[in-house]
Parts: structure tokens; sequence; C-alpha cells
């Protein structure tokens, strides 16, 4: 009681928003979690980037467990797609933390993001203009390994490069979102483990705290977002905010 007696509830509040404003948009759409809270928190919020950075990543271990159980529940996972993709993925997160020691990941960050940002728009008259093909998605091992080492040496990027490139190649977009969701969750246990082993849980008791209630709540309606979005209004979707989220990244990057 008396910890719940320090808590200053309405100063969380911005917080709760701004996790659930970010979940729902990544559990629908399969990407930008990590953009979205980062730029509402440092932008908006006024937190310090690095501070931010700590949070997102703390939350996101809890955020992709709760969507990934919600999009098993609807139906969102393709399981041939989740095992060519979860082993590889893992083994580019643990490469990619390495590599953070001796890489500069902010020289490769910008044209990663120019290349999403071509990509988005791509989707986007995609979803405009051709009406949606399903099929097989090729190369699965090498993306997941290339999604999963940007993701850990740049901060983030795993929803961005893996939905994106098996959208282009034509697979279904709400199995897409629904596996890439799920495979997540290892991928950020496997990167942050020993992050949050040195932090511990004290770090849970404030915004953070605020930001994990929000993501967790939103879970469960993204993937029944995902679940019931038609495919072409997905594709244009993910067009949209993959486009808008990589450009801002890219002309902060350069700038």
């Amino acid at each position: 009681m008396d910890f719940l007696a320090g808590f200053d509830f309405a100063a969380l509040f911005p917080f709760i928003a701004v996790g659930f404003a970010a979940q729902m948009v990544d559990g629908a759409l399969g990407m930008a979690f990590g953009v979205i809270a980062n730029t509402l928190m440092v932008g908006v919020l006024g937190v310090p980037p690095a501070l931010a950075s700590q949070r997102v990543h703390i939350v996101e271990c809890f955020t992709t467990a709760t969507s990934g159980i919600s999009h098993l529940i609807h139906g969102n996972i393709d399981k041939k797609l989740f095992f060519r993709l979860l082993l590889p993925g893992m083994a580019g997160g643990i490469l990619g933390a390495y590599a953070l020691t001796s890489l500069d990941a902010s020289v490769v960050k910008p044209w990663v993001l120019t290349y999403l940002a071509g990509i988005g728009l791509y989707l986007l008259v995609r979803g405009i203009l051709y009406p949606p093909k399903l099929r097989d998605a090729r190369w699965v091992a090498p993306l997941g390994l290339a999604g999963g080492f940007l993701d850990a040496a740049g901060g983030g990027g795993w929803g961005p490069v893996v939905t994106s490139n098996l959208l282009i190649q034509g697979a279904d977009p709400r199995k897409v979102v629904g596996t890439v969701n799920t495979v997540e969750f290892f991928l950020t246990l496997t990167v942050s483990a020993t992050f949050i082993w040195q932090i511990g849980v004290a770090d849970l008791a404030g915004a953070t705290l605020g930001f994990l209630i929000g993501g967790i709540a939103a879970a469960p309606f993204g993937a029944w977002a995902a679940k019931h979005i038609p495919a072409k209004a997905m594709l244009i979707m993910v067009g949209t905010i993959l486009t808008l989220t990589s450009l801002y990244g890219a002309y902060s990057a350069f700038s």
C-alpha cells in the first residue's frame, strides 16, 4: 500500500497514452512501436533520448509477449513462417548486439531508413493501384538474419525491415503482421536479457510502468485490427507509416 501511495497516477497517464498508441499501430501493422514511442517520448513529452530508448527496450519484452499471444488467439500466425524466421532472427540479434560495440551504427542507419522509405512508397503505390496477389515468401532466413542484426545494432528495425520485405514479396499481410510480431518477442528477449538483468525491475516503477500498461492494454486491439483490416487497406497503411517514419528518421540522422 505504501508503494502505491507514492505513485502519481496522473503523471503516468501521458506515458500510458504513448504506449497504447504505439502498440496499436505496431500490433495492427507489424512495425513502428519503437519509432513512434521514441518520437512521442522525446519530441512531445521531453524525455531524454537515452532514457526513452532504455524504457522502450524494457517495455518491448512485455508488449511483444502480449501481442504474440493475442495474434495466436486471432489466428494471425503462420507456423511455417514463424519457424523460418525464429532462429535466424535470434542469431542476427546476437550478432547485432556484439557488433554494436565495434560498429558505428549511426553511419549505416540513415541508408537503411532511406531504403525503407523507398519500400514504403512502393507498398503505398501497390496498395492503391494494384490488387494484392498473395504468394509464399522466399529468402525468409536471410531476411530474418538481417532484420535481427539491424534491430540490435541500429536500435530498432525488426518490424519495418522484415514486415515490409515479406509484404513486398506478396505474403498474406495478416499472417505477416502476426508472425513477425510474435517472433519479435523471442528476438527482444535474446537481445535485451543482459540489459534487463543489469537494470533490474526497479526501473519499472515510474514512467516506464505507464508505458508498459498502455502497451499491454493495446496489444489485443492491435491483433484484432490485423485480423479484420483488408489486405489492400493494410498495404496502404503499412506503406504510409513506413514511409513517414523512415523519412523522419533519415532526415534526423542525416541532419
